[in-house]
C-alpha cells in the first residue's frame, strides 16, 4: 500500500487538517505535540505486530512473554504456570527436549506466536477481545489448545486486553469490567499464603497452604498492612518455637517449617493473628490439595514424612470429621479441594453441611464443563479461577459468569510459577471476584500483584469499594 493509498483509506488528510485547526483554536505552546496527541485519538488503533520471547518464571522455568504492538504503543504480557497440568485444563506447549531447560523450553509456543498468531491478528482492533480470542481458538482448532499452546494463546490474549484498555483510554480493570458486563468494580480480599506445604514446599507438611483473609479491614490498603504484620509475627512465632532458628519459604512465599499436623499449623497462625490484635477481623482459609496425598480412597497426611507415611490413613469420612473439628476450633471460612479431584460425592456432602465455603480447584480446573457439572450437582460453592487453565481472557470471563449465576464465590488465583505480570490484580477488580489468592506478602512476583491493587484503589479514589465482609458474593 502506498502512502497516498494509506492516507485515503484512513481519511488522514481530513484528520490532519482537523488536528491543525484544533491546535490553532487551543493556542497551544507546543503545536507539534498537540497535533500528535490529537491524531492518536482520531485514528483508531489496530494490531500491527506481535512479538514473543522465552523468559523465566519465578521457579526458573521457561514461560512465554509477548509484546503486542499497535499504533498507540507496545503492550506486554507474560503467563504463569502451575507445577502440574490437570487432565481437563488447557495444555501448555513445551518442547520436551531434555537438553534444553530439562524439557521445559517453550520455543515452539514462541514460534507459533511469531509465525502464526501474529499473522492472524495483524489489522484487528484490540478493543474487540472476543474476536481476537476467537480468531486464535479457530486457528488452533483443538479443544484444549494443544496445537498452538495455551501458554501462547493466553499471553497474546492478555496483551491484547491491555492494548484494548489503552485504546479506550481507561484503566485495565475498567476495560475488563466492561467486557464482563459488570457495572461495578470491587477490590478483593487478599488471601495471603502464610504457611506453605504440599508440592509448594520442602517440608513435612502435606497440606498445601494455610491462608489468612483480612475481611474486617475497611479498605485494601489496610488489609495489606494486616497481612504483612501477621506474616512477620508468624515468622517470629516459628523462630521462637525452633529455638531462634528461622525456616525456609515455599514457592509462593509462605513460611515452610516442618509441621507435624494441620492443627499445629493452625495453632501457629492463630498465635500470629492474636499478636496483631486484629483477631476476629482476620479469618483463615486452607488449600488442602487433597489429590496430592490421596491413595485410592484413603488419605495419607504423613505422606511427606518417610518414617510415618503409610501408617495412619484417613478415609473420606475421617477427613470430614477433621474438617468439622478444625472449623469449630479455628476461624476457618474457606477450604479448597478438601478431597480428591474425582471425589464428587464427598465434596458435595461436605458442601451441603454449610460449615464453610468449599472451593473447587483440582475438582474444576476452571473448565466450563466441570463447572457446569458442579453447579448442577451442587458439588461445591466457589470457583478458583486460574486463567492459564482456560487459555483466553474471554473464556475466563465466561466461566466467572457461570459461577456468579449459580451464586458461587470466586477466587482469582496466581500459580506457583509466576511472572512480573500483575494482570490478575486488574482481573479480580474488574470481575469483582471478591477474593484474590496471590501468595505471601513477600517475594516480588507476589507482592507486585498486591502493589497493583494498592494503585488501583488509589486511582479509584472515593469510588473504591473493598469486598470485606462481602467477599463470598462480592456485590
Amino acid at each position: 500500500m502506498s502512502v497516498q493509498e494509506y492516507l485515503d483509506k484512513h481519511m488522514l488528510s481530513r484528520k490532519i487538517e482537523d488536528a491543525v485547526n484544533a491546535a490553532v483554536r487551543a493556542k497551544t505552546s507546543d503545536p507539534v505535540l498537540f497535533i500528535a496527541n490529537h491524531m492518536k485519538k482520531a485514528v483508531s488503533s489496530v494490531i500491527t505486530k506481535v512479538k514473543a520471547r522465552q523468559i523465566l518464571d519465578s521457579r526458573g522455568i521457561p514461560t512465554v512473554e509477548v509484546d503486542l504492538h499497535t499504533n498507540k504503543g507496545v503492550f506486554r504480557a507474560s503467563v504463569p504456570s502451575g507445577d502440574s497440568s490437570g487432565t481437563y485444563e488447557a495444555i501448555e506447549l513445551r518442547d520436551g527436549d531434555k537438553g534444553m531447560y530439562l524439557g521445559n523450553s517453550v520455543s515452539k509456543a514462541v514460534k507459533n506466536i511469531n509465525e502464526k498468531i501474529s499473522e492472524a491478528l495483524i489489522g484487528m482492533d484490540p478493543k474487540l477481545q472476543g474476536q481476537i480470542d476467537q480468531a486464535m481458538i479457530d486457528l488452533d482448532k483443538t479443544e484444549k489448545k494443544s496445537e498452538l499452546g495455551a501458554n501462547a494463546i493466553l499471553a497474546v490474549s492478555i496483551a491484547a486486553c491491555k492494548a484494548g484498555a489503552a485504546e479506550k483510554e481507561v484503566p485495565l480493570c475498567k476495560h475488563l469490567s466492561d467486557l464482563s458486563g459488570r457495572a461495578n468494580m470491587v477490590l478483593p480480599v487478599p488471601a495471603f499464603t502464610v504457611l506453605s506445604g504440599g508440592k509448594h514446599a520442602s517440608n513435612t507438611f502435606a497440606i498445601q497452604e494455610i491462608m489468612i483473609l483480612p475481611i474486617g479491614a475497611s479498605r485494601f490498603e489496610e488489609a495489606l498492612q494486616w497481612g504483612s504484620e501477621t506474616y512477620h509475627h508468624l515468622k517470629a512465632v516459628i523462630a521462637e518455637k525452633n529455638g531462634g532458628l528461622g525456616c525456609n519459604v515455599g514457592e509462593d512465599g509462605g513460611l515452610a517449617p516442618d509441621i507435624s499436623s494441620l492443627k499445629e499449623g493452625l495453632e501457629l497462625v492463630k498465635e500470629a493473628i492474636n499478636r496483631t490484635g486484629y483477631n476476629d477481623k482476620i479469618k483463615i482459609a486452607i488449600d488442602v490439595a487433597a489429590t496430592n496425598f490421596c491413595l485410592g480412597t484413603k488419605y495419607d497426611l504423613d505422606v511427606k514424612s518417610p518414617n510415618k507415611s503409610g501408617q495412619n490413613f484417613k478415609s473420606a469420612d475421617d477427613m470430614i470429621d477433621m474438617y468439622k473439628e478444625i472449623c469449630n476450633e479455628y476461624p476457618i471460612v474457606s477450604i479448597e479441594d478438601p478431597f480428591d479431584k474425582e471425589d464428587w460425592e464427598h465434596t458435595k456432602y461436605f458442601s451441603s453441611l454449610g460449615i464453610c465455603q468449599v472451593v473447587g480447584d483440582d475438582l474444576l480446573m476452571s473448565n466450563s464443563k466441570r463447572v457446569e457439572r458442579a453447579i448442577q450437582e451442587s458439588s461445591c460453592n466457589a470457583l478458583l479461577l486460574k486463567v492459564n487453565q482456560i487459555g483466553t481472557v474471554t473464556e475466563a470471563i465466561e466461566v466467572v459468569k457461570m459461577a456468579r449465576d449459580a451464586q458461587w464465590g470466586v477466587v482469582t488465583s496466581h500459580r506457583c510459577g509466576e511472572t512480573e505480570d500483575s494482570f490478575i490484580s486488574d482481573l479480580s477488580v474488574g470481575l469483582a471476584t471478591g477474593v484474590i489468592k496471590a501468595g505471601a506478602p513477600c517475594r516480588g512476583e507476589r507482592t507486585m500483584k498486591y502493589n497493583q491493587l494498592l494503585r488501583i484503589e488509589e486511582e479509584l479514589g472515593d469510588q473504591a469499594v473493598y469486598a470485606g465482609e462481602d467477599w463470598k458474593l462480592s456485590l
